[in-house]
């Protein structure tokens, strides 16, 4: 069903992206899965660099939002084997490099919430916080977080 829509939609779930440094790409606690922070990684590169409102602009940080959450959903997708097997996207957090005086975080953030319903339905609405920071790993312009229950 979830598996099936986003072939509907076009997307293609990657493997997981490899952690930058000493951590898991994602971890399963009872019917949670907790992701790591995920970055706008396309075949191992960035989508995009630099802060919002200077090099990236807020429509390519929307993109960037969408490119980290499919990449969420491959570390979920790692453990689980099918995505078809979430019952619900529970959290996003989603950080912001901004420049100074950018605030439409929540906006940027809409670009991964946004997917999340189009694929998941009732079920891809969620919590979430949008916050901007000074700087991401690697100079990317957006990286998020994301906590899914799963079916038992």
């Amino acid at each position: 069903m979830f598996e099936a829509k986003l072939n509907e939609l076009g997307i293609k779930i990657p493997e997981a992206p490899k952690p930058l440094a000493a951590y898991v790409p994602a971890n399963r606690v009872d019917n949670l899965i907790f992701t790591a922070g995920q970055l706008p990684m396309i075949s191992g590169k960035l989508y995009k660099e630099g802060k919002v409102g200077i090099e990236v602009s807020e429509e390519e940080a929307k993109k960037a939002a969408e490119v980290c959450v499919i990449n969420c959903l491959s570390t979920v997708k790692m453990l689980i084997g099918n995505l078809d097997n979430i019952e619900k996207i529970v959290k996003l957090t989603v950080f912001v490099a901004s420049a100074e005086g950018f605030t439409n975080q929540p906006i940027v953030a809409n670009g991964a919430s946004e997917l999340l319903v189009k694929i998941f339905g009732e079920s891809g609405k969620h919590a979430r916080s949008a916050v901007g920071v000074s700087e991401l790993p690697i100079n990317a312009p957006v990286e998020i977080e994301m906590i899914v229950k799963v079916k038992s």
